[in-house]
């Protein structure tokens, strides 16, 4: 899904990092925000789910423990494997393209996008990937798509001192320039072959693919940079206070290209 005969997207994910990313660091607050917005959006029980890029199925398996009937899709056998071997494990998971999906016209009461479009790095093919969402999603479904921030390297950067990096300075004067994130290096926290998109750009997208869009949401804000995050996360109560203060917060445009994520909501 990158640019170039070698392909960085799966090298780094076959490093198995995936299955434990919304597990630490911000992981856990994006997984909670996302799932928050999910909640809101999506039609109820057992509606059926079309997880597009569903990677090891953690969101699979949350909506399949709420009684959805999840069908996951992912380019990596890899994480195709892992989901089928998980409790409650999809209705089916196979492997397949964001671009050219294998179901039928409007099969889907609802269709999750949460990774393809930062891994199309041509704006031609995240048109192609919302509109095949369009396709195969039942008239008045919602499809959730899932887009990286262009400012999140340079927060990031910011955050971590990695703007001290040469290397890493080249990276994000790209990001910001372009968009278009690559990383030559060895460092794997630099991430992979992927397109930042500004909260304006992924609107258009999906109205060029012909997609009502209802809106685009700041996932963690900027919560994603507190230092404490961890210790406040682990209290309840302040896990609670910082969630009901991002839902709040979560469709200011002064705030939304601050987040690391952004999530579009449109139907069709």
């Amino acid at each position: 899904m990158g640019d170039g005969k070698e392909d960085p997207i799966s090298r780094y994910y076959a490093a198995g990092l995936e299955g434990g990313r919304l597990l630490s660091g911000s992981g856990p607050l994006e997984l909670a925000r996302t799932q928050d917005v999910l909640e809101r959006h999506l039609p109820p029980p057992p509606a059926r789910i079309l997880d597009v890029g569903g990677g090891t199925g953690v969101y699979a398996r949350w909506l399949g423990s709420r009684g959805y009937e999840v069908h996951l899709l992912d380019p990596m056998e890899q994480h195709v494997q892992e989901a089928r071997a998980t409790s409650p494990a999809p209705a089916s998971a196979r492997v397949g393209d964001a671009r050219s999906l294998p179901d039928s016209d409007a099969t889907a009461d609802a269709v999750l996008l949460l990774g393809p479009l930062y891994h199309l790095t041509a704006s031609e093919d995240r048109v192609h990937a919302l509109a095949e969402a369009r396709r195969v999603v039942l008239p008045g479904g919602s499809v959730v798509a899932a887009a990286i921030s262009r400012y999140a390297s340079l927060l990031d950067g910011l955050f971590r001192g990695l703007v001290d990096d040469p290397a890493f300075v080249s990276i994000l004067e790209r990001d910001l320039r372009e968009g278009q994130h690559r990383n030559p290096t060895s460092r794997i926290d630099y991430f992979t072959t992927a397109y930042f998109h500004r909260p304006d750009e992924l609107a258009a997208e999906a109205a060029e693919a012909g997609l009502d869009v209802d809106a685009v949401l700041a996932v963690e804000g900027p919560a994603w940079l507190l230092r404490d995050l961890e210790a406040r996360w682990a209290d309840a109560p302040r896990r609670d206070q910082l969630l009901a203060l991002l839902r709040r917060l979560e469709a200011d445009p002064a705030v939304v290209g601050m987040s690391a994520h952004l999530l579009l909501v449109a139907r069709r």
